[in-house]
């Protein structure tokens, strides 16, 4: 492939993310007034990040369910509950659990205190 080529393919990519970003800030604007249009806006990120083999940011990762892939907000449309070793949301709409690893402090610590 030709450096004008790689060139153009990054900044197309560039484009890609900078979209996708902007049509979750959409889906957090509109969440409040209408929900599905939030959902449609996830699945045009979405389908945008296929299109152009993008890898989405964590954190949008998370605002969006895995399973329904509809937009997820805390509290309105997502439980979100910590337990020992990872935090769990479940969507509401189709009631499947995502889980996330996280270290708490006191783990943390403890295993500082072992190191040191």
């Amino acid at each position: 492939m030709t450096r004008k080529r790689k060139k153009q393919k990054s900044l197309i990519r560039d484009l890609a993310v900078q979209r996708i970003e902007r049509l979750f800030e959409l889906a957090d604007n509109e969440f409040g007034q209408n929900p599905k249009r939030s959902d449609r806006y996830v699945y045009l990120a979405r389908r945008i990040g296929m299109r152009y083999r993008v890898r989405f940011p964590s954190k949008l990762k998370r605002m969006m369910c895995k399973h329904c892939r509809s937009y997820l907000v805390p509290g309105s449309s997502a439980r979100v509950r910590l337990r020992k070793r990872y935090i769990t949301v479940t969507c509401l709409r189709c009631n499947k659990q995502m889980r996330y690893p996280y270290k708490s402090r006191k783990v943390k610590e403890v295993e500082d205190n072992k190191l040191a």
